[in-house]
């Protein structure tokens, strides 16, 4: 690990600790999975791909970086080993057979077949292979062979160390350094980048609470079509695509027309659609990028997702321009996170049911010598962190899009009929601008969900999303994000939290309420909070990852017991706080 990690700064960002609490409660996993694919036809030579991605590696150390908890701070440290780069040969002696002209001999194509779905079955792998955060490396490399000259580069790093514009950044330095050029060390080293942005976060912080504090209320519900019940939690995910033609023909035209951005005009007709269905107040968060000048060829996780609100009305143009102003004005506090401006946040995946990534890419395809490269800029990890995302690269090349989507939440008809609504929309905006609304391609209300949520148990017994079943049976979701959380832990003072420990404090009302008592104090001191009740929930308090984390710190130095975070996705309190030192005594 080189100094430009850990130069006297060491500590993690927010969106690092907010993912790593999110996978420390169970609660991550392949949502956070960022795979990148580079199918490389030519004489590639593996030594040297090989030896780039090493080169790569030491450029951009946070790939190989582990987190660990210090005195409840999140730290960046040296991995225990560095991410693997490692050749595989998919094609034994099945890719020597010939071809003639364009036609393929049958037993070619057999043996094509069987390596496409060898690299099939290893990207999945790959994708589904869990990183340990703590340990590290949170990347891998895999170079597999396909054809005598044709190979799959596949990079899957956790979002952790990674973002959208990370792939551009590591597919060009990997062009260098496959290409003999060498990599000069970044102008800012990652520790000062961190730094500096959590100095802005700081200065920013009262500024971005006085923005959010009107604008945001914790709306978990949407109506949408084929609606089963709204989800806020990471889960196994589907894919619907979109017509990329017609809708990057729709949104050309009407950013063109209006004067807005691309961005801005997909912004207005998703919020235009959604309130179509009868959604009378919209929100759906937007992943914004953080970086800065001093940041655009670092590999990390510099974005943050941020809600966007309206209330659609009046004439397509006039509501397109009401949007690109709030956009801006959203864009002011873009490193703030939410839950770090304002309380009532607990962790979760996504801060709504509907979301929305959108990339422009403007710069060239990857060049690596000798080679052909094709990359697959939008590659689906097989998870979805919400009800509905929609997922846009906007290159030179073309445009892409697609919806993500929780199939336990919404039916695939249901998110094919989005799909198609929202390019209908896109064209007849394009068509007719200074419409009202009400006479532009709009589809009919829904009438809310089908039917009620289905409770989904773990393995051992508990229902999905942090709830009791009958809690996720009724359609509730209250701690989004959370996969496999456990249950609070039997009332303190009961038969099995009596008793004493080591020390001889005892389990019984007195040694309770002493408990109590001192983790109340902990709480008071770490959330600015006098008065605060043993039921009163850490998030509605103002608490946020970084007050879990510790919270935690100060019980492990107190009792010598480790808090699970799953309690804080369960029973934020200082009740369930109690109950678990009382229970682990």
């Amino acid at each position: 690990m080189t100094a430009s990690l850990v130069d006297e700064w060491d500590r993690a960002s927010l969106a690092q600790h907010g993912m790593w609490v999110t996978e420390r409660a169970g609660a991550g996993g392949r949502v956070y999975a960022m795979p990148l694919a580079v199918r490389l036809d030519g004489p590639l030579d593996v030594d040297a791909m090989l030896a780039a991605c090493a080169a790569v590696v030491a450029r951009h150390p946070v790939l190989a970086a582990a987190m660990t908890e210090r005195e409840g701070l999140l730290r960046l440290l040296p991995g225990r080993t560095p991410p693997p780069a490692r050749f595989t040969d998919l094609i034994g002696g099945a890719g020597t057979a010939e071809t003639t002209g364009t036609i393929r001999t049958t037993e070619t194509a057999d043996a094509a077949e069987v390596v496409d779905a060898a690299a099939a079955e290893l990207v999945e792998a790959e994708i589904a292979r869990p990183f340990d955060l703590e340990a590290g490396p949170p990347a891998r490399f895999t170079l597999a062979r396909l054809a005598p000259e044709r190979h799959l580069l596949l990079l899957v790093a956790h979002h952790a160390v990674f973002d959208g514009m990370s792939k551009d950044v590591v597919l060009a330095d990997l062009a260098a350094a496959y290409g003999g050029r060498a990599l000069a060390p970044l102008a800012v080293p990652y520790g000062e980048a961190a730094r500096a942005e959590q100095d802005r976060v700081d200065a920013g912080l009262a500024a971005a609470a006085e923005f959010w504090r009107e604008r945001w209320h914790d709306d978990r519900e949407v109506l949408l079509p084929g609606l089963v019940a709204p989800s806020l939690r990471a889960a196994p995910g589907e894919t619907v695509g979109l017509d990329a033609a017609a809708l990057g023909s729709g949104l050309a035209a009407v950013a063109e027309g209006l004067g807005v951005t691309r961005f801005e005009a997909l912004m207005t007709a998703l919020h235009v659609l959604l309130h179509a269905y009868g959604n009378e107040r919209v929100a759906v968060a937007a992943d914004l990028s953080t970086r800065t000048e001093g940041t655009r060829d670092h590999v990390g996780p510099f974005v943050n997702e941020l809600p966007v609100v309206s209330a659609p009305h009046g004439t397509f143009a006039g509501f397109a321009r009401e949007t690109r102003e709030e956009l801006r004005a959203v864009y002011l506090h873009r490193e703030v996170p939410l839950a770090r401006a304002l309380g009532g946040i607990s962790p979760r995946s996504a801060l709504t049911p509907v979301s929305v990534s959108y990339r422009r890419r403007t710069g060239p395809a990857p060049a690596f010598d000798g080679l052909d490269a094709s990359v697959d800029w939008a590659m689906f990890n097989g998870a979805v962190r919400n009800t509905l995302h929609l997922q846009v690269v906007d290159a030179p090349e073309g445009l892409s899009a697609r919806l993500l989507f929780n199939p336990r939440a919404i039916g695939r008809a249901g998110c094919e009929s989005v799909a198609a609504d929202l390019v209908a929309l896109l064209r007849g905006a394009a068509a007719r601008p200074d419409a009202p609304l009400g006479e532009l391609p709009l589809p009919p209300r829904v009438q809310g969900p089908a039917v009620a949520a289905p409770a989904v148990p773990d393995p051992a017994g508990k229902a999905a999303d942090g709830e009791t079943a009958a809690g996720a049976a009724a359609g509730t979701d209250s701690t989004a994000g959370s996969d496999d959380t456990a249950g609070p832990d039997d009332t303190a003072g009961s038969d099995d939290t009596a008793g004493s420990d080591a020390t001889g404090s005892g389990g019984g009302p007195d040694a309770t309420a002493e408990i109590t008592a001192e983790v109340t104090a902990i709480w008071r001191e770490l959330l600015g909070v006098d008065e605060i009740e043993p039921d009163d929930d850490l998030f509605d308090l103002g608490g946020h990852s970084l007050t879990i984390t510790q919270i935690i710190s100060r019980v492990r130095d107190r009792y010598g017991v480790e808090l699970s975070f799953e309690l804080f996705i369960d029973t934020p309190t200082v009740a369930g706080v109690t109950g678990e030192i009382a229970g682990s005594r």
